[in-house]
């Protein structure tokens, strides 16, 4: 392998510690992306140092339908020609100014109250895919700690446990009372001994095996443009309109800074306000 190609920096930066510092998911993630880009066009082989933000703009256009993707192949670029610069490899980062693409501002869509029913009708209370989903909407967290809750993070009524995202680097520790209706529907479903979802073959999910088989769930119910993440973000809307400020939501859901929790409960929030204006208006004219 030539010394000057983007699949040497590629190794270069698998063996810095700013790799080293990444979280295992992250890393995998990146490398993935990396690896697509350098099949892509024979870019593995070509010298790094001739990319342009031009070359980076052609295969951003390339991939315009999937607007998400494209828009993390050239955060990873830019990360890694970032270590580049940093370790005198490179004089410039050629993705550091190469313009992202509009994506969907809102995210993963939220699910409404009509969607959870369906979804309930399909699947009654003790099935496994009921118990995702009272999992998912009554503690508001992601997939990859979903799969990992067991009866060993139940304390007095509590959920404790530590965020798997970020672990390694920055953990978030919570605790998370366990609402009636999850305890009743856990209590009706069967479970497994270290974790409370489990496969046909009475294993804990994968974090991916659970992603497809939620999948195939909502697919079941006819909820194709729903997902396990927008039930997060379900979770943390249902919050708002009860009047919960964005530190108490995001003392449920581990978000360490409010922009991601504005973006999840925008609707919500307005909602709340707006009620709270006509009920002010109505006061205002008796």
């Amino acid at each position: 392998m030539r010394p000057d190609t983007f699949h040497w920096l590629c190794t270069q930066y698998y063996k810095s510690s700013m790799w080293a510092g990444l979280d295992p998911k992250t890393q995998k993630t990146r490398r993935a992306i990396l690896e697509r880009f350098a099949l892509h066009n024979g870019n593995g082989d070509k010298p790094f140092r001739m990319m342009l933000a031009r070359h980076i703009r052609k295969r951003l256009d390339e991939m315009m339908a999937t607007p998400e993707a494209a828009n993390s192949m050239v955060k990873v670029l830019r990360q890694l020609f970032r270590f580049a610069v940093t370790y005198d490899l490179a004089d410039t980062n050629p993705a550091k100014d190469v313009e992202l693409l509009k994506s969907n501002p809102d995210g993963y869509h939220s699910w409404t109250l009509a969607e959870i029913e369906k979804f309930e009708e399909t699947h009654p209370e003790g099935s496994t895919a009921r118990l995702a989903l009272a999992l998912a909407l009554y503690t508001g967290q992601r997939r990859s700690d979903l799969v990992l809750f067991g009866k060993q993070h139940v304390q007095k009524g509590w959920l404790v446990f530590t965020q798997q995202k970020g672990k390694g680097r920055n953990p978030v520790r919570l605790e998370i009372p366990i609402v009636p209706e999850l305890e009743r529907i856990i209590e009706a479903s069967e479970t497994g001994d270290l974790a409370f979802l489990v496969n046909a073959y009475g294993r804990p999910f994968t974090n991916a095996g659970f992603g497809n088989r939620f999948r195939k769930w909502c697919d079941d119910a006819g909820l194709k443009h729903c997902s396990v993440h927008g039930l997060r973000k379900a979770a943390a809307a249902r919050l708002a309109e009860l009047g919960c400020t964005e530190f108490e939501i995001m003392a449920i859901t581990g978000h360490q800074t409010s922009k991601e929790v504005t973006r999840y409960t925008k609707a919500a929030s307005q909602k709340v306000r707006a009620q709270a204006a006509s009920e002010k208006m109505r006061a205002g004219q008796s």
